[in-house]
Parts: C-alpha cells; structure tokens; sequence
C-alpha cells in the first residue's frame, strides 16, 4: 500500500467575485499574475519547494482553463506515477451528487483520494494568495508541538481584523479560542487558510459534520476539533503573504512586484516560482518606445511608452501609446495613441486607436462601488473597444462594445458597461 507523510488538498474552485469581470470566465486562482504566472502558480510552487510530491486540486467554478494550466503538473515536477498533481472537480455519484459547497465539504468528498494514499498529514491550502512558504518547516513545528490542528497565521492590522478567521493563543501559541470575523477582534493574528491536520484527526471531524450545510474549516471542522480538545496550535508566517482577493489588492500586488526592491521577489534562486510557459518569441521594444520600471512578458511587443505597468505575454502596445500604473494581460493588443492610467486589462481585449482609460474626475461606481474602486479602470477579457473612446475612472467594460454603445464617445467614471454575447448590434 501507498503510504505518503503529508499530501496537500489545494482549493482552487473560487469564483473570487470580488475581482468583478476579472473572474466571470475564469477560476479566480487561474487569473494572470505578474506578467506570465497564474495565481495558482504560487502554492503550487511551494508545494514542489517544500518536498510535497502529492497534490490535489479542487476545482468547480469555471475550470477549464485552471484545468488546461495545470494540465498533469510537468512545470512543478508534479507528473509522478505514484503522487504527482490530480485534478479533482465535483463528480457524480449513484447517490447523493452535490457540488463543492463549502472548503470542508470539498475535502470530505474526496475522503477517498486522501485515503488511497493513507497519508500521516493533510496539508491545506487556499489557491488565491500571494507568497513563499516553506510547509516542510510547518509540519515540523506541528510535529514538535504534539499538534493535530496547526493554522498559519500572521499579524495583520487591528482595523483590518474583522475580514479574517483570528486566533487567541496562550504564550506557547496554543489556540484557545478561535473567532470567525469577529465584529470586535479580541486579537490581530489572523488566519493564512493553511492547515496541517493529522489524518486521523480531519478524516474524524469531516464525517462528523458531514451534514453541515456548507461545511467549512473556519466555522465547522476547527472549532469542532477544538472542542473536543485535539491540540491545536497557531504557526506564526512573517514573510510576504497577500490575499488578492479585491482588484486594488491584486493591482496592489503587481505593482509591489516592481518595486526598485521588491517586498516579493520573483527572482530568488533557492525558491523558484514554476509555470506552465507557452513556446513564444522574445519581446520586441521598438527604436522609439521607451519602458521604465516594467515587467513585460515573453512575446510582448511595445511600440509606446511603457511606465510602472506589468505587461503579460503577447501583448501588443501601438506607437505613440503611455501605458501608466497598468495590469495588462496576455495576448492584448492596444492601438495607436492611447493613454492608458491606472487600468487592470485582462486577457485577449482588442482596444482601437486613440483610446483613453482613466481620465477626468473621480466618481463611485453606479453598480458595484464595492468592486470597482480606487480610480482603477477595469476591462473584462475578449472585450473590444473601438477608435476615439474616453473612458472615466471607478469604471468598468466587459463585451465586444461599439461606438454606438458610448454617449459622445465617453464613458464618465463610475459607469458600468456590460455587453453580453448576442447583445451586439
């Protein structure tokens, strides 16, 4: 029989819905980061540095193109006959078929899987954050502790705390009560959404609350562990680690990417980053163009005036373009004499001649204020935007738009613009 120390359970099946139309087609952890990673890249890559050889990933909204990246883990060393990467979306069964309705649940139908490998531990993991962490260091620390429940947690700011699961300690750091966004937070140690279980401990709690609808780590299976008194002990991480769950955080996160010295460098030897990279010339910076402080990915080719932005593979940027403070993701092409300011452009937009995103005043977005703001403009994958468009700031397009679709060729800032397939005209 298989018999591996620790497998790691990836959750990667998040719409993200707070990054807007950034993940209406896309799995939240296979959006584009850094201008050739994906976001599921980086626990992945951790897994792979920390010696896990054994991962599954849970996939449901949107999977097609998590599926597609991960494809049987080659980049991350994980094609192994025995272990190696499975993709694990819901599944029918001859009785009782349900979707993934909560990140426990999720792990209890695939109890299974987990079993054929009788693992010692069970190694959690969110597929949408930002950082390196060495798990093998964890599990030693769980191990030494005599835990059966070990939580990452790190610091975060007091007024910050009520978005996160927090943890109470003792000086040993030994969790004594655990609060689920608490209204009040009685502490600032915050829950990463990475465990380490015992397998005997998780497989316990999973079936016990396997009626819980929509069960979850943070209000189920933890405290249920905690009550009946398995060990449970907090993990202290201090390195770089950011939840790009919000599009001014993800925008936040590319730009600290290059930074003259990067808080979270993609660069060290010791601690690669792996991807999937598709077979592409070279980029191409033209005689004229001129690029300051950038990332661009393979294949790109710049015509204009590229400053502060994180550029992705086989984009194109047209002559006389300024592309200021800008996400601009693969195989997006943008016409002549645009300014670009402040924009987040996903994948495979078409945008004409003398376009300018992210001008003139500051208003809050009419339909999602909660989504669109901090004066980014957002642009949803495969949309187009025709010649001479103004486009204002907290605004967003998704759609193969026309000029007809905008008021005098302007879209004041706030305005949402959604065209959906078969709208056009």
């Amino acid at each position: 029989m298989i018999k591996k120390e620790m497998i790691a359970m990836l959750l990667a099946g998040g719409q993200g819905s707070r990054l807007g139309v950034l993940t209406s087609k896309v799995a939240k952890p296979a959006v584009a980061f850094g201008g050739k990673y994906r976001i599921i890249d980086f626990p992945l890559s951790n897994c792979i540095n920390s010696g896990v050889d054994t991962v599954g990933v849970l996939t449901q909204y949107q999977p097609l193109r998590l599926n597609t990246h991960i494809g049987i883990g080659i980049p991350w060393d994980l094609d192994r006959n025995i272990g190696g990467v499975t993709v694990l979306p819901p599944y029918e069964k001859s009785t009782d078929t349900e979707w993934y309705t909560g990140t426990a649940n999720a792990i209890y139908q695939n109890i299974d899987y987990m079993d054929s490998f009788n693992p010692n531990y069970v190694l959690i993991l969110s597929g949408d954050h930002i950082y390196k962490m060495d798990y093998e260091v964890m599990l030693d620390y769980h191990k030494e502790k005599g835990a059966e429940v070990t939580l990452a947690a790190m610091p975060v700011p007091i007024e910050e705390a009520k978005r996160f699961g927090i943890l109470i300690t003792d000086e040993d750091r030994k969790i004594n009560e655990f609060e689920e966004k608490p209204e009040n937070p009685r502490s600032n140690l915050a829950s990463m959404g990475i465990y380490i279980f015992n397998w005997k401990t998780l497989r316990e709690a999973l079936i016990a609350n396997a009626a819980q609808p929509a069960l979850d780590f943070g209000k189920h299976v933890i405290p249920y562990c905690h009550a009946k008194g398995s060990p449970c002990y907090a993990y202290e991480h201090n390195g770089y680690w950011k939840d790009v769950g919000t599009l001014h955080s993800y925008w936040e996160a590319n730009m600290e990417l290059i930074d003259l010295v990067p808080e979270f460098n993609l660069y060290e030897e010791y601690w690669k980053i792996y991807t999937k990279s598709d077979i592409l010339p070279p980029q191409y910076i033209s005689g004229e163009s001129e690029v300051e402080k950038c990332i661009i990915g393979e294949g790109a080719q710049i015509y204009g005036k590229v400053y502060n932005s994180v550029i992705g593979c086989g984009v194109t940027i047209g002559k006389n373009t300024v592309v200021r403070d800008s996400i601009i993701m693969n195989e997006t092409v943008i016409g002549d004499n645009c300014q670009i300011n402040k924009a987040i452009i996903a994948e495979n937009v078409e945008i004409g001649n003398n376009v300018v995103l992210g001008c003139g005043e500051e208003a809050e977005n009419e339909t999602d204020p909660h989504i669109y703001n901090h004066g980014l403009v957002t642009i949803g994958e495969k949309s187009v935007i025709p010649d001479n468009i103004q486009i204002g700031k907290n605004s967003v397009v998704s759609g193969i738009t026309t000029a007809e679709d905008y008021q005098d060729g302007k879209l004041a800032s706030g305005k949402t613009l959604k065209i959906k397939a078969g709208d056009e005209k």
